[in-house]
């Protein structure tokens, strides 16, 4: 079991920024892709943006030039830094990551999630 622990949500002006964090555990299991996600009310979690564990990212088009996605090894800690945030982006964001186990078996873990509220 991996545990992934979000925080850094909560209430920004349009055109603010937010950070989030998400530190997990890799005592035993080694991330294989670490990823953020969103979900409002209704609607199905969408992919924001993730980090390999050999480094490339990849970028929800609407948040492209907007958030960046990166990954302290040291700290076992995912960040997700937002600026140039807008209504629209208001959700809830959620950690996830594929974790490797020493024998080559991968299971998908998630966070509790974080609320993002973009508002006057």
């Amino acid at each position: 079991q991996v545990q992934l622990m979000e925080s850094g949500g909560g209430k920004v002006q349009p055109g603010g920024s937010l950070s989030l964090s998400c530190v997990y555990d890799e005592t035993i299991f080694t991330p294989y892709r670490l990823a953020w996600y969103r979900q409002t009310p209704g609607n199905q979690r969408e992919f924001v943006a993730d980090i390999m564990s050999d480094g490339p990212r990849n970028y929800a088009n609407f948040v492209k030039g907007r958030f960046t996605v990166s990954r302290d090894r040291a700290k076992s800690t995912l960040y997700l830094q937002m600026n140039g945030l807008k209504p629209e982006d208001t959700a809830t964001y959620y950690c996830n990551g594929v974790f490797v186990d020493s024998k080559g078996k991968s299971a998908t873990y998630w966070g509790q999630g974080t609320q993002v509220t973009v508002s006057y």
